[in-house]
């Protein structure tokens, strides 16, 4: 019998499959794990793969140790206040991946007194090359903050912050990231093509120089700020194109966007929590 806790996914779409996916690649048991959704044929694979499916989100909420809300926040609070009962009579710790509902909402949707963490993963968790940010109410216990880690770190990297306002800042940073780079690659790309590359050469150019810097950067013992300095010979080719961007105001203009992602988490968090 395993030691594993038992794990339910309440909505089975992309991140929660990124989730599932890492944590069986990791050897995570698949006889653990619980997935609902509308409609059974749509999880046949999940079911292939060992776990257990239904459409009773009861049903699976009863049989977890954790329970991982992963719908639309639009629905989020229907399906909540559908499962308050059978929460508050098993008392799972709830993990909440929706973006934008504030720890009070849903604890007042789920009937109050329970150990809570919101968290705000992102894309790239779909190639278990995440980024997430953790939150846990002062009732989460030691012991289930490391099996948070667990489920989280399934799919890259987990980091906890100490005040809730500050997933909105995860959500600037990480959650909403990998748009800014995805801007940043297509632009390389098409001045690639403008100076003569094809599209091919440039896309493929482009990709595995993002790459190659992150690992740079992740492997380093220096800040990124350091790492472009150390490539900026003087008077150089780098050196000129770097000049040209902080002159543009690009280091302001990312501020700016990051600020009103930030901005938009919070307003967002406002209107679905009602």
């Amino acid at each position: 019998m395993s030691t594993q806790p038992t794990l339910a996914f309440i909505g089975a779409g992309n991140m929660a499959r990124a989730i599932m996916g890492g944590l069986i690649s990791n050897g995570y048991p698949a006889a653990n794990i619980w997935a609902t959704g509308t409609q059974l044929d749509k999880m046949a694979d999940l079911k292939q793969q060992g776990l257990h499916t239904t459409t009773d989100n009861n049903a699976a909420v009863a049989a977890a140790d954790i329970v991982i809300l992963a719908v639309k926040p639009q629905i989020l609070k229907t399906v909540a206040q559908s499962m308050a009962a059978v929460v508050q009579q098993h008392q799972p710790l709830i993990v909440s991946v929706a973006a934008g509902i504030l720890c009070h909402s849903l604890e007042q949707w789920l009937g109050g007194n329970i150990a809570l963490v919101r968290c705000m993963p992102n894309t790239p968790s779909l190639v278990q090359q995440g980024a997430s940010g953790l939150y846990a109410n002062p009732q989460v216990s030691a012991t289930q903050r490391q099996q948070t880690e667990q489920v989280m770190q399934a799919t890259g990297l987990a980091l906890w912050v100490d005040k809730e306002p500050l997933l909105d800042a995860v959500t600037a940073v990480s959650g909403s990231g990998p748009a800014y780079y995805f801007l940043i690659m297509e632009s390389m790309i098409a001045a690639g093509e403008k100076l003569g590359l094809s599209r091919e050469a440039a896309q493929q150019l482009t990709i595995q120089t993002a790459l190659g810097a992150a690992d740079m950067a992740r492997q380093s013992d220096v800040e990124p700020a350091e790492l472009r300095r150390r490539v900026c010979s003087p008077n150089g080719t780098t050196e000129q194109a770097i000049k040209t961007f902080i002159a543009q105001g690009l280091p302001e203009i990312i501020d700016n966007g990051m600020q009103a992602c930030s901005n938009r988490a919070q307003a967002m968090a406002e209107e679905l929590g009602k």
